[in-house]
């Protein structure tokens, strides 16, 4: 499974990400789309953690907290179409 992080600040780094969701369990990986034109990030990430229970307790947790100044939207990522 996948996490998705949606409303991240432009400022956002993935080391900044791991250091939040590290809180709840092992992080994987963390995947961090940028704009193929302007290089910025696109305002969401995904992450992976190293079992279900903690992707699902790092979801309840950070789902709606505030990070740099921005309410997270943290769910479960649907998979690609």
């Amino acid at each position: 499974m996948s996490i998705y992080v949606g409303n991240l600040a432009y400022q956002a780094t993935k080391e900044g990400i791991t250091e939040v969701f590290s809180d709840y369990g092992t992080v994987t990986r963390v995947h961090l789309p940028t704009d193929r034109e302007t290089g910025r990030i696109r305002g969401f990430a995904f992450v992976e953690m190293q079992n279900e229970s903690e992707e699902a307790k790092a979801i309840a947790e950070l789902d709606g907290a505030e990070w740099m100044g921005r309410q997270l939207k943290v769910n479960p990522a649907r998979p690609r179409t």
